[in-house]
């Protein structure tokens, strides 16, 4: 199952789209992928702060009286960390955006011909891809603190710090109206088009891999 969070506290921006801080669900679990370059690919949805549904239209003008938002995080693992500005982050970059266009268009068309609304945001811009550009931009590192509560570093640029993968971590948006166990549906059916193979919990994999190795370390006594 899909990691779904909820929010219950308000933050307003006049310049840059942010999420409130939101409490997890403890009984459904994120989407765990691995490309094939072996690269980690996360994807989690969550319902939006109020300040963001109310703000809809200024930052997805398209979009009119939607009763319900939900934002899909993409996080997929850098080969490199991404707190210095260098020629191979810049490529490395470009490379995990295109790859992230790639799938949240082929996501975005399936539920749109399904007659969901849904859109995703150039990480480049802050901008929808598949709307007209509303009047606030959409920063995508700074949703994935506030919904996720990673922390970021400032540097030359905003970063996320993941809990496994430090700074080697490139955060992406969708924005949908459809249900989660649509979302959850298409996106299953869709990740494996592009590489991303499902896993599992990489901590639940490891901690069963260490009590298998104990149960047998155990054994010999």
């Amino acid at each position: 199952m899909i990691f779904i969070k909820d929010n219950f506290k308000n933050n307003h921006n006049i310049n840059v789209a942010y999420y409130s801080p939101v409490y997890t669900s403890q009984t459904i679990n994120p989407l765990y992928l691995v490309s094939k370059t072996g690269q980690g690919v996360e994807i989690s949805i969550h319902t939006p702060s109020p300040y963001i549904c109310a703000n809809c239209e200024r930052i997805l003008p398209d979009w009119k009286q939607q009763q319900f938002l939900w934002v899909i995080i993409v996080l997929q693992q850098s080969k490199y960390p991404l707190e210095e500005i260098t020629t191979a982050t810049e490529i490395e970059k470009e490379k995990l955006r295109e790859k992230f266009m790639r799938f949240a268009c082929d996501v975005a068309f399936n539920l749109r011909d399904r007659g969901y609304i849904t859109d995703l945001i150039d990480p480049r811009t802050g901008y929808p891809l598949l709307s007209h550009s509303g009047l606030i931009a959409h920063d995508d590192t700074a949703v994935a603190q506030a919904l996720l509560k990673y922390p970021t570093i400032e540097n030359k640029c905003h970063v996320l710090i993941h809990p496994q993968w430090g700074s080697a971590v490139y955060p992406s948006i969708m924005l949908s109206e459809a249900p989660p166990e649509m979302l959850e549906l298409v996106i299953k059916s869709i990740a494996p088009m592009h590489g991303w193979i499902e896993i599992g919990d990489p901590q639940v994999r490891r901690s069963t891999s260490q009590e298998i190795q104990d149960q047998g370390e155990n054994s010999l006594f």
